[in-house]
């Protein structure tokens, strides 16, 4: 068993996310028009609310179901598998990561689909960075009993843009984990969200904010969580707004 180990997210926590979705929208509308585009995005948050994930190459599919004569669909799929994800990592990500390792096992933590996020993980240099693991879910907040299986360790830190999935960790593991909450991105600018969930033990505005972190600190930061914190907030309202429902969350407990 690890003493610690590192759960990391990836879109707009290592890497720029809402960069790409401007590129991309700027690509659809240069190539496919802004009515195209408009559907595009239109069959993207319909597979979105489907699936519980961003599918992006799976929302183009959708549209040239639609559109089967559109033959500019085959740029769009070349954009999006070509992208220079690499260019969008943010500054010091890479630095995090290898400093992170220096304590524990690194662990890329994702949801996403089945071809394109493994993709981009590996396309950008990820997967090499973290030598190889890397976890990708439909929700990973329902994976939590798997991460254990595959990693077990007294004390995880998670770092994520997203508040509501570090709020649920957080209930489940208690003081077995430090949830880090990473102010970057869309998801992490959320007025309602930040509004509904309590604060994660570590708020930093940038990932490279993680450097000035010593081990001690990380560890020492999760496990003095008031317990009220945990206690204001019930499971029922801990669990609003996303996938886990009131059964699968006690399972989650036990």
């Amino acid at each position: 068993m690890y003493r610690v180990v590192f759960l990391i997210d990836v879109d707009d926590t290592l890497l720029d996310g809402d960069r790409f979705i401007a590129d991309l929208n700027s690509h659809l509308a240069q190539t496919l028009g802004t009515d195209a585009a408009a559907e595009y995005w239109k069959a993207f948050e319909a597979l979105r609310m489907e699936l519980g994930y961003a599918d992006y190459l799976g929302a183009l599919q959708h549209y040239r179901c639609d559109n089967p004569s559109d033959q500019r669909c085959q740029a769009t799929a070349a954009f999006i598998l070509d992208y220079p994800f690499a260019s969008r990592l943010y500054p010091n990500a890479m630095e995090v990561i290898a400093r992170l390792g220096d304590w524990g096992p690194t662990v890329i933590i994702s949801d996403g689909d089945a071809v394109l996020q493994p993709h981009k993980i590996q396309q950008c240099g990820l997967l090499k960075a973290v030598a190889g693991r890397v976890l990708i879910y439909i929700h990973k907040e329902q994976s939590l009993g798997e991460v254990k299986e595959q990693f077990p360790a007294r004390h995880y830190v998670m770092v994520d843009d997203k508040l509501r999935i570090l709020t649920v960790v957080k209930q489940i593991w208690r003081d077995g984990v430090t949830t880090v909450f990473l102010r970057q991105g869309h998801y992490a600018r959320d007025p309602q969200t930040l509004a509904a969930c309590p604060p994660a033990d570590i708020d930093i505005a940038h990932i490279g904010d993680l450097l000035q972190y010593d081990l001690q600190s990380l560890l020492a930061a999760g496990q003095k969580t008031s317990r009220k914190n945990a206690s204001t907030i019930s499971s029922s309202e801990k669990i609003k707004g996303h996938p886990l429902r009131q059964k699968k969350y006690k399972e989650l407990q036990e």
